[in-house]
């Protein structure tokens, strides 16, 4: 199954999509609370795929995004925003992000985004 890194700042929102990962047969490959440490760990493990938080302390998800695409052009990230944050969004995709998730988590929507990226 897809191993995954997941990318946020907060420990909760980590959790709460490791839980609907794991349910759903997926590998968790690491995590990670900031874009420094978001590339650091990509570098490390290698996954298939990332679930990358935008708002972050020390480096943004935009920016972690633009880094991990430069190490690794064919990476697979899916940006998780907050409502509102719609310019934010489209930044990240016009960077290479793949889809993206809103807060709070729909299970099914994280899995259906999932899915439809790793085909």
């Amino acid at each position: 199954m897809a191993s995954i890194l997941i990318v946020d700042d907060a420990a909760f929102m980590r959790m709460m999509i490791k839980d609907i990962l794991t349910k759903n047969g997926y590998d968790i490959a690491g995590e990670a609370a900031n874009g420094q440490e978001a590339i650091a760990k990509y570098k490390e493990v290698k996954p298939d795929l990332v679930t990358m938080d935008i708002t972050m302390p020390e480096m943004d998800g935009i920016e972690a995004l633009k880094k991990i695409r430069e190490e690794d052009a064919s990476a697979k990230v899916i940006m998780c925003s907050a409502m509102g944050q719609q310019s934010m969004v489209i930044d990240a995709i016009q960077n290479g992000a793949k889809d993206f998730i809103v807060k709070p988590f729909q299970a099914d929507r994280v899995v259906e985004a999932i899915q439809k990226v790793l085909v």
